[in-house]
């Protein structure tokens, strides 16, 4: 979430809700494939969900021919049965740990961003669960946008209370408050 000024940015017009926008308050954070759209379901959201989930679930296919070429090669080299059982098994956890890591990451932020780091070795090895929890998210909702919606909703409401607060003149509160103003 971000929080503008009253000042107008460069190139922006008022009543956006593109970051750095005109309009005051917090902005909501932009979507990979969705930008801002999720915040109000407009500008093609359903049509970007649809081209999500196809789109992540032929890479999750491209994804498994590939792997399925890499062990062909593997049975023409005859290594043996054990290193085809290991590689098929290596691919198969890796898919797993990053199927849950990245279904986490659609509903809270990663509390030790250091073992994230550590981790992304392997759900790069593991990219096909990642496909595969993007193309399921995608039914639901776009892929993050329950965590960023919250995270958003709770922003406004606290922007707008702390607007509510500031209405007045503060100059007259000081005087209501028991200071009596200056005698000549």
């Amino acid at each position: 979430m971000s929080e503008n000024s009253e000042a107008p940015g460069p190139g922006t017009t008022p009543g956006s809700t593109e970051p750095g926008s005109t309009t005051p308050g917090p902005q909501p954070e932009p979507l990979l494939f969705f930008g801002t759209t999720w915040v109000d379901h407009d500008g093609g959201y359903g049509l970007r969900r649809a081209g999500a989930a196809v789109g992540s679930l032929a890479a999750a296919v491209a994804a498994c021919f590939v792997l399925r070429f890499a062990f062909q090669g593997l049975e023409i080299a005859d290594v043996g049965n054990l290193v085809g059982i290991l590689v098929v098994l290596m691919f198969a956890i890796c898919s797993a740990i990053a199927f849950r890591k990245t279904w986490e990451g659609f509903g809270r932020r990663p509390t030790d961003p250091a073992r994230e780091a550590n981790l992304r070795g392997l759900k790069t090895i593991g990219f096909v669960g990642s496909l595969i929890a993007y193309f399921l998210r995608t039914f639901k909702e776009a892929p993050g946008e329950q965590l960023r919606r919250t995270e958003y909703e709770t922003a406004l409401a606290r922007y707008a209370k702390r607007r509510s607060a500031r209405t007045g003149n503060p100059a007259a509160r000081k005087t209501a408050k028991g200071k009596r103003p200056k005698r000549k």
